[in-house]
């Protein structure tokens, strides 16, 4: 029992910030460049309007995301991801590997039964 160490307080806060719901989505969306609310909306399936806003808000608040405006009309938003989101990549892409071995595709381990 003398190996036992608590969590360390900054993974803990890492592994709770890309492990929310929809935030790994998200940050896929954005590795491919800078996106516009629609079009991160739609490279996320299901996902709300309303929790793409809180994700896209928290990622700023953290500094993965900037939000750039520029003024035309209409106004155009644009997200981008900072040096430090996109550091996030290989983590994500090591993820999608993981769950590429070990992770069956929802309703196909039924239909193999």
């Amino acid at each position: 029992m003398d190996d036992v160490r608590p969590v360390c307080a900054r993974f803990h806060h890492a592994i709770e910030l890309i492990g929310a719901r929809w935030t790994g989505a998200v940050l896929r969306g954005l590795f491919a460049g800078h996106r516009q609310f629609s079009q991160l909306r739609a490279s996320v399936p299901g996902i709300s309007d309303a929790m793409l806003t809180q994700r896209l808000r928290t990622l700023e608040t953290e500094g993965l995301v900037t939000r750039a405006v520029t003024a035309s009309s209409p106004v155009r938003v644009e997200y981008t991801l900072t040096e430090k989101g996109r550091a996030l990549e290989p983590v994500l892409e090591a993820v999608i590997a993981w769950s590429h071995r070990w992770v069956p595709i929802p309703g196909e381990a039924a239909a193999e039964e």
